[in-house]
C-alpha cells in the first residue's frame, strides 16, 4: 500500500523554540555595546607545509607540495630534483591566525592550518616553521608546532569512517609575534572615538548624556554610531583609566522593533516593543489524503484464467475548522504571543500569521528572515 498525504496547512517538520522577550531593554554598562575606535584585530595569512604524516598527505601529483619541499630543503643546503620527491607524508597547507590588539613581540596567538591539496588527513603532522603575513605584506608572526585535528579518517576495504574534518587543524599558541600592531588610542586633538555595536540615534544619545553626566560636558555625537569623547584634563596621562571608568558606566539601551524569523528551524524571536494595530486572525487548514492500494485477483486452479492486478485510488479531503482571534490596537508582544498559542498556533503557523499581519500593515516592527 502506498500513501500520500498532502498538507496545504503549515505542518511542522523540526522542534520548533520560539523565544520572546517580555521585558524592556535591560540595564547594560557601555563595554557591552559600544568599542573605542581603533582597538581591532588583524587577519594573518601563510604558506607553509606540514610533515610527518602516515601516508595521508598530497599526492604525487600535486606540482606545488613537491616543489615546495624542494625549495625548503634547499635552503638547508640540499639540492634535490622534484621528480625524487614523493609528498605522501607531505601536506602543503594555508596557515591563518588573528593578531589581537597590543599584542606585543614574545606573545603567543592560535593558529588554524588547513589543507589547500588533496591531503586526506592532517592528524600527527607537523606544521614547519611558516611566515605569517598581514594585508600590508609584513611579517607580523611566525607559526610552527603540531597539528590538532580532533578528528580521523580511517579507510579499509573499500569502507571508511570519518569523524570532524581531519583536514583542518589548530595549533594552540604555535605563533610566535615578532611585530606588533600600533595603535592610537587618543586622536591629535586629545579625544577618543566610541563605536556602537548596533548604531541607534536614542542609544547614542543616551551614552553621550551618562558620560557628560560623569565627567562634564566632554562627549559629542557624531552620528549614530559614534561618539567623540575629549579626555579630561585629569586623566592626560591615564587615558586607559579614563576608558575603564567610562566602559563601567551603566546605560539603558534602545532597539527597534524587530521579529527575526528563522524558517529552517521555526525559530522565532521578537522585540518587547512590537505592538501591532486592532486585527482579526483566522487560522485553519484543508487536508488532502490520497491513499493507493493494490489488489490482485487470482484465477480458479487448472483454468486457463490469469493473474489480474487493480489499483484502488481513495481521496479523502479534511477542512478544520477556523479559529478566530481579534487582537485589540493595543496588543503587546505578549498579548500576540499569548493569543495566537489560544487558537492553537503551532511555531510555524505564528510565521504565516506574523507575515500576513505585516502585509497588511497591522504589525509595527522590522520583520527579518534569517
Amino acid at each position: 500500500m502506498r500513501k500520500l498525504v498532502v498538507s496545504v496547512a503549515i505542518v511542522i517538520c523540526a522542534i520548533s523554540i520560539m523565544a520572546t522577550a517580555m521585558a524592556s531593554s535591560a540595564v547594560t554598562r557601555i563595554k557591552d555595546v559600544a568599542k573605542v575606535q581603533g582597538v581591532r584585530t588583524n587577519q594573518l595569512v601563510g604558506y607553509g607545509l606540514v610533515t610527518g604524516l602516515a601516508g595521508t598527505g598530497d599526492s604525487n601529483t600535486l606540482v606545488q607540495t613537491r616543489q615546495s619541499v624542494a625549495n625548503m630543503l634547499k635552503s638547508f643546503g640540499i639540492t634535490v630534483s622534484e621528480a625524487q620527491l614523493k609528498s605522501k607524508n607531505v601536506a602543503a597547507v594555508m596557515v591563518t591566525a588573528q593578531l589581537p590588539a597590543f599584542a606585543k613581540p614574545g606573545d603567543t596567538i592560535d593558529m588554524t592550518v588547513s589543507s589547500m591539496g588533496d591531503a586526506k588527513s592532517l592528524q600527527g603532522g607537523i606544521l614547519l616553521q611558516t611566515p605569517l603575513k598581514a594585508a600590508n605584506g609584513q611579517v607580523y608572526a611566525v607559526g610552527q608546532g603540531p597539528v590538532s585535528t580532533g578528528g580521523y579518517n580511517a579507510s579499509s576495504g573499500g569502507s571508511s569512517q570519518q569523524k570532524n574534518f581531519p583536514t583542518t587543524g589548530t595549533t594552540p599558541n604555535g605563533a610566535i609575534v615578532e611585530r606588533d600592531v600600533p595603535t592610537q588610542l587618543v586622536s591629535s586633538d586629545g579625544s577618543i572615538t566610541l563605536s556602537l555595536s548596533q548604531p541607534d540615534f536614542t542609544t547614542a544619545t543616551r551614552i553621550a548624556d551618562t558620560i557628560d553626566s560623569r565627567f562634564g560636558s566632554i562627549s559629542t555625537t557624531k552620528d549614530p554610531g559614534t561618539i567623540i569623547v575629549t579626555v579630561p584634563s585629569g586623566y592626560g596621562s591615564n587615558v586607559v583609566g579614563f576608558v575603564a571608568a567610562i566602559e563601567e558606566l551603566y546605560i539603558n539601551p534602545d532597539n527597534i522593533a524587530k521579529i527575526v524569523i528563522n524558517e529552517r528551524t521555526g525559530t522565532i524571536v521578537m522585540g518587547s516593543n512590537v505592538t501591532i494595530d486592532e486585527v482579526a486572525v483566522a487560522q485553519g487548514g484543508l487536508s488532502i489524503s490520497i491513499t493507493k492500494t493494490t489488489d490482485v485477483s487470482q484465477p480458479p486452479p487448472f483454468s486457463n484464467g490469469s493473474t489480474v492486478t487493480t489499483n484502488n485510488t481513495t481521496v479523502d479531503v479534511k477542512e478544520d475548522k477556523a479559529n478566530i482571534m481579534v487582537l485589540p490596537s493595543t496588543a503587546s508582544v505578549g498579548d500576540v504571543v499569548r493569543g495566537l498559542n489560544a487558537i492553537g498556533a503551532t511555531p510555524r503557523d505564528i510565521i504565516s500569521i506574523l507575515q500576513a499581519i505585516k502585509a497588511s500593515g497591522a504589525l509595527h516592527a522590522d520583520l527579518q528572515i534569517i
